[in-house]
């Protein structure tokens, strides 16, 4: 796994092995990266959930976003981001929080451009962390939230005041591209 474009393209990244956590492949970090730049006007600040290696935030830092927050609540993942971090010369605009993701959404205090979230595929609950997210501070009037998940679990196309604007198939991935609706 590798950095596919921006400031630290070709760094190749390490990833925990022995646990759950199934990094994004190149082909849909690309094709996220290819959505967001055709939608997302804020890359200020980013929020990187179910973070695993850091591969999504580390790409979007690499690629100029501002700051880069990462959540995961396995240490070693943790350790992994930060190490990810140091060796593609990021860390200064990356904060790591090892938190579980409904923990952090208590926490975390400021609304984000962009909010990545590649949570385990097989978490059936993840609709009900979209919901609470949705009616969250975090994600504001130009927010950008994108969820990828396994074609076997369904996701609906509203979560409270979050809308789904498009949807992409790659592999066995499904990118989700939710924005909040006007006015609320």
């Amino acid at each position: 796994m590798r950095v596919i474009a921006g400031k630290a393209k070709g760094h190749h990244l390490k990833f925990p092995k022995g646990t759950a956590t199934r990094p994004a492949t190149d082909l849909v970090r690309g094709a996220i990266f290819s959505i967001l730049e055709g939608i997302a006007c804020d890359w200020s600040r980013l929020l990187d959930l179910f973070s695993g290696s850091g591969a999504l935030g580390i790409e979007a830092l690499s690629r100029g976003a501002g700051r880069v927050d990462f959540i995961d609540q396995n240490p070693q993942c943790c350790a992994i981001i930060r190490q990810n971090l140091e060796k593609t010369k990021l860390a200064g605009r990356a904060r790591v929080h090892c938190s579980s993701v409904a923990k952090a959404l208590g926490f975390l205090d400021e609304e984000y451009g962009i909010i990545l979230m590649d949570p385990p595929y097989a978490d059936s609950s993840i609709g009900s962390l979209i919901t609470k997210l949705a009616s969250s501070k975090l994600v504001g009037t130009n927010s950008i939230v994108v969820v990828t998940h396994s074609p076997h679990l369904s996701l609906d196309s509203t979560y409270d005041s979050l809308h789904l604007l498009k949807e992409r198939r790659h592999g066995d991935s499904i990118i989700a591209v939710y924005k909040k609706e006007k006015g609320s």
